[in-house]
Formats: C-alpha cells, structure tokens, sequence
C-alpha cells in the first residue's frame, strides 16, 4: 500500500504549483485544472491536490509531509537554494545517519526534507 495523494488548501494554486515543480521535482506538463483545483505529479506517482481560495490557519506543530532524497549532499543542495530564494527554513538536523530540514510552503504547510540511512529512524 502507497499513499499517492495528498489535497492541500491554498490561497494560489499557480503559486503553489510553481512552488513544487521548483522544488520537489512535480512535472509541469501532469498539471490539471478542473473546478479551481490543480493536481500535479512526480516521477514517483505521487499526485497533490490544491484546492484554490481556502482561508489558510496555521496547522498544528507537527503536521507535517516529506519527501526522501537519495543522498545527505541532495538535502543540503536544495536547502541551499531555498535559502537563496528565501524560502522559510524553521528546522535543520544532521548526525550520521540522517539529514533533513523543514520548511514551509507559500501557505504555511511544513515539509521535511530529508535523507536516511536505511532503518535509521526505526523508532518512528
């Protein structure tokens, strides 16, 4: 079993769609319009949903989503970008096993990105 589909509120879609195709790699040309909703998708499958003109609260701390890069120096190339382009970076962790960082979309969502040794978080 898979989770591959996420709906997220959002006050842009446009700006929410440009946001992931920017920095987590979902293709342009799997975007979708209909009833003021986009989905978009990445190589993996994964389709998210947003939902246009919600008022957006702040979620609860620790809600959160993530996406797993394929090496330590992946993480800490696209923190740097998102830095760069002032993208709102709220946590940072590094040992040996693991490397990620959280961020925040236009709309506030907290995403994690992140690298791990396999089985290094098998307390989680």
């Amino acid at each position: 079993m898979s989770l591959m589909h996420l709906g997220l509120p959002v006050r842009d879609v446009q700006r929410s769609r440009r946001f992931y195709e920017t920095y987590f790699d979902f293709d342009p040309a799997t975007a979708r319009l209909s009833d003021g909703t986009i989905t978009i998708r990445n190589a993996d499958g994964l389709t998210l949903a947003f939902h246009g003109g919600r008022d957006i609260g702040p979620p609860p701390a620790f809600l959160h989503f993530g996406f797993q890069l394929f090496a330590p120096e992946e993480v800490k190339d696209l923190l740097t970008r998102m830095r760069a382009d002032g993208v709102d970076i709220i946590k940072q962790y590094e040992d040996a096993g693991y490397v990620s960082f959280t961020c925040t979309d236009p709309d506030g969502h907290r995403i994690e990105a992140y690298w791990e040794v396999s089985g290094a978080l098998t307390g989680f």
